[in-house]
């Protein structure tokens, strides 16, 4: 999109109601699908970031359809640590949007490229994304796309650095593969992971590929794999043997470069089996770690508190009200006994109809607005409920099958030591069968050989019943781990139905809404137009002055007198 053009859409978007809820306010930026307005919601002055997919591509079937998952995919998890999505639909003109909560702070990428980060920062930086996308994973939730530009860092709280996750537009729900076709390299080089690079299905185990590129990348203050040319980016994902940040940075802790080489691995199987193992490696990290805060011991300054939104522009309907009676008070007051222009008095009159209707509307809003406000609320509390639990459950399975690995390694171990005692057994035993058709009959000659025998019998022996022992509690750990992955899958399926149920009544409520809505903003359109015609009758009369100067200053539906060679403004908001 070229800056004319870019310029062009600003001017026709800023200030239109999206969905009949949603009024654009500023441009914030464009990413690679869409283009980020700061909006205001018209009816509960909850300031958003609304998302509206570019207009050449709203024809692009297979990105609409990212966009729409980004928003399910988040909202299926809903973590502290992922952006949160409000809304999301599609306009009457056809034009795919996405409401989520506007977050101020800093893009992690703008950090590192301040250098490398004090090791304590890093790794409470990356500690709250694994969180985060433990949480996903155990959803069946996949990002696909992590990187340093959609990662952003806040205050909340007081607290610095909370990290806030963003853009799961190339999310893929685990067993959907329908949208993104088999062998297609999606995501961003710098951070693909080996298998994602040889156009394989992205894992959950990709992820975590991606976090130990961030991680290395926050340490060190540099990427591990550089290159200017895509497919070389690509080749040294898949095989080119990982960079030891401690080459870099001497003064980092061997356990901290053990974790980043261990999730940069580039068969997914020796990588950690999962978040929830990589967390646990991170928080015993953390302990052996200062606990002075990384800001103190850098002596930064204070966390910049996020600004106040900004003041809403719509006026009020008591507003409304308020205008319509200095309206007529003008009208009095310019026609002391009448006559005034049937104009005039057609649109004072209107005014207050307007202002009337405007106000029955807004406690007609004000009611569905509550109720979809509360079906929101319950059903966020709904999810993170059943989230956490199946965390803990998850995090329980997690354990089970990392000890059932490890039994099942043990077991290979002592299974080579019985394969060589079985291999002792058959030669002793055929040396004591030569021994017997030689007629040996000394038993200085026997004993050692039936020593052997029998050393070697007993080794077979003891190793099969510990053989047995390993299998016996590497199969109660699968069993345990098989039984949280079924109370897992009906967590997961309890959540489906009562978030579609949910979904399906937040979505009637936003019809309606919608439909009212639309009516408002007739109303706006309205009342501005009678406005205009009041204004500019009266704003001559000098009995009407003082009241004029009041509404100038107080009232943004004033037409004011054009300068020289100019052109006057008008901006009557939504009333609601």
């Amino acid at each position: 999109m070229t800056t004319a053009t870019a310029r062009r859409t600003k001017d026709e978007l800023l200030g239109k109601v999206i969905a009949g809820r949603y009024r654009l306010e500023t441009r914030l930026g464009e990413g690679g699908m869409g283009v980020v307005y700061r909006a205001r919601h018209v009816l509960i002055e909850r300031i958003v970031a609304l998302k509206l997919i570019r207009p050449d591509l709203r024809g692009e079937t297979h990105l609409r359809a990212w966009m729409l998952r980004e928003a399910r995919a988040a909202n299926r998890v809903d973590h502290a640590h992922i952006v949160e999505i409000h809304d999301v639909g599609e306009t009457e003109e056809g034009e795919l949007y996405l409401v989520m909560e506007l977050l101020v702070g800093s893009a992690l990428s703008a950090e590192i490229a301040k250098g490398p980060m004090p090791i304590t920062r890093a790794v409470d930086i990356i500690e709250q994304m694994c969180a985060a996308l433990s949480r996903a994973h155990d959803l069946g939730v996949i990002h696909r796309d992590l990187k340093s530009d959609n990662i952003m860092l806040t205050v909340r709280g007081g607290r610095r650095d909370f990290v806030k996750i963003l853009d799961f537009g190339l999310a893929a729900l685990a067993r959907d593969p329908r949208l993104a076709p088999k062998g297609a390299v999606f995501g961003t080089p710098e951070y693909m992971s080996p298998e994602q690079a040889r156009g394989d299905d992205a894992t959950a185990s990709s992820d975590l590929y991606a976090l130990g590129i961030l991680f290395y990348e926050m340490v060190t203050g540099q990427l591990p794999f550089r290159s200017g040319d895509r497919e070389t980016l690509l080749e040294m994902q898949r095989s080119a043997p990982s960079p030891r940040p401690r080459a870099l940075r001497t003064d980092l802790q061997p356990a901290a470069e053990a974790i980043i080489l261990r999730l940069l691995e580039k068969d997914p199987r020796r990588r950690f089996r999962d978040g929830h193992h990589l967390q646990e490696e991170l928080k015993a990290f953390q302990r052996s770690l200062p606990s002075t805060p990384w800001d103190m011991q850098q002596q930064s300054d204070a966390p910049m508190a996020p600004p106040p939104p900004p003041p809403a522009q719509t006026p009020s309907v008591v507003e409304w009200g308020t205008r319509s009676a200095n309206f007529a008070r003008m009208i009095a007051r310019a026609y002391p006994t009448g006559g005034a222009p049937p104009e005039v008095e057609q649109a004072g009159a209107k005014v207050w109809e307007l202002a009337a209707r405007a106000a029955r509307l807004e406690g007609e809003l004000a009611s569905l607005s509550r109720k979809g406000d509360a079906i929101e609320r319950r059903g966020r509390a709904l999810r993170a409920e059943i989230g956490r639990k199946v965390e803990e459950l998850a995090h329980e399975e997690s354990r089970a099958l990392r000890a059932a690995t490890e039994e099942r390694e043990r077991c290979i171990k002592v299974k080579a030591v019985q394969t060589e005692g079985e291999q002792r057994l058959r030669s002793a035993a055929e040396q004591s069968s030569n021994a017997e058709r030689a007629g040996a009959a000394n038993i200085s000659q026997l004993r050692p050989i039936y020593e052997e025998l029998g050393a070697a019998r007993a080794t077979v022996e003891a190793m099969r019943t510990v053989v047995d022992e390993h299998e016996g509690r590497a199969q109660e750990r699968e069993t345990v781990a098989r039984n949280l992955r079924t109370q897992i899958d009906e967590l997961k399926a309890q959540l489906q139905r009562y978030g579609d149920a949910l979904e399906t009544d937040l979505s009637a409520g936003r019809d309606r809404i919608a439909k009212r809505v639309g009516e408002a903003l007739g109303y706006e359109k309205a009342f501005a137009e009678a406005s205009a015609i009041l204004i500019q009758h009266l704003k001559g009369r000098p009995e009407c002055r003082d009241l004029l100067q009041e509404f100038v200053r107080n009232d943004s539906t004033v037409v004011n007198e054009p300068p020289p060679g100019g052109e006057g403004r008008r901006s009557l908001p939504n009333p609601i």
